[in-house]
């Protein structure tokens, strides 16, 4: 069941300096890992996931007031798209897709993926063609269950799914590069942001290669996203930052933390999209990952983002 209250307050306001840049904490749920900011160019607002607690939450920033969205115990979302009538597109546990419209889950799309049953989604981007990329969560060994690798998937826009890669240690960022003619995706535990060629009319990615490889760099690679200008923006995990990549994969700036280790995702928002909103995790144990673990930060950017897809899934 779904929760049955709203909590609303104004942000914080706490201001941290990142090298240069003013980053404001703007909700602090002390999420145990925060992740998928993703803002809705209709409503707009920011949302964002908690997902091992199983609650989605949303920042709008004209009045300053966030609230906690929706909760239902036993269930994790680890990603969401928003679909064109405004109603967001859930990609959970045990690999359900289902819609939710003001807080309630509305229609379940696909129940459960059969191979799936034991895992999570844990990443989604809509493309241009309103097709949704999802990947899958690493499974661990467990009884007479066995372990295997993560996966990506491709959600068409008549609701068929179709697996794309496997083998995966845990299915991470993704972004179109601005001129919509390719993908990267991200590998966390290989610490390598790929890039692939992908196809508009017909969804397929080929020609796979290696775009980072951030061995030796802080952190481990996880959400990200790509400015106008087609430089790569990737938070890491446990690393303190985020890293900006020019589009041959040459680092050409790293934002600092000092508050927050585990910088989780990053998005752009705003009328402008020039307000980056990065989540982060760890909020469970502030003493190791800092005062700011588990909130919403923004930053003010001086390129803009590129306004994200609508899945077009027939429901």
């Amino acid at each position: 069941m779904g929760f049955d209250f709203r909590r609303r307050t104004r942000h914080i306001d706490a201001i941290m300096n990142s090298t240069n840049h003013d980053i404001t904490v703007l909700a602090d749920y002390a999420t145990v890992c925060g992740e998928n900011p993703l803002w809705h160019p209709l409503e707009k607002r920011m949302y964002w996931t908690d997902i091992p607690t199983g609650r989605i939450f949303c920042y709008d920033p004209v009045s300053g007031e966030h609230e906690l969205y929706w909760q239902e115990q036993g269930r994790q979302v680890g990603g969401f798209t928003v679909q064109t009538d405004g109603t967001l597109l859930l990609f959970m546990d045990r690999c359900t897709i289902a819609v939710m419209r003001d807080g309630k889950i509305e229609k379940t799309v696909i129940e459960h993926l059969p191979d799936e049953i034991h895992t999570r989604f844990n990443d989604v981007i809509a493309d241009p063609e309103g097709r949704v990329f999802c990947g899958t969560m690493a499974v661990s060994a467990k009884g007479d269950r066995p372990g295997r690798l993560g996966r990506l998937y491709r959600l068409d826009r008549d609701g068929s799914i179709h697996k794309l890669l496997d083998g995966i240690g845990c299915s991470n960022g993704m972004g179109f590069t601005p001129d919509g003619r390719h993908l990267y995706y991200t590998d966390s535990p290989k610490r390598e942001i790929y890039l692939f060629d992908y196809d508009r009319a017909s969804g397929a990615l080929s020609n796979q290669r290696v775009f980072v490889n951030s061995l030796g760099e802080a952190g481990v690679p996880d959400g990200m996203t790509v400015d106008s200008a087609g430089d790569v923006w990737s938070a890491r995990w446990d690393g303190h930052c985020c890293t900006r990549y020019s589009p041959d994969g040459k680092e050409q700036e790293r934002l600092h933390f000092p508050d927050s280790k585990k910088i989780s995702s990053v998005a752009f928002g705003g009328a402008d999209l020039l307000d980056m909103y990065f989540t982060t995790a760890g909020g469970d144990k502030k003493g190791d990952n800092g005062t700011a673990a588990g909130a919403l930060l923004r930053m003010r950017a001086t390129v803009p983002g590129v306004a994200e897809f609508f899945s077009r899934i027939t429901l």
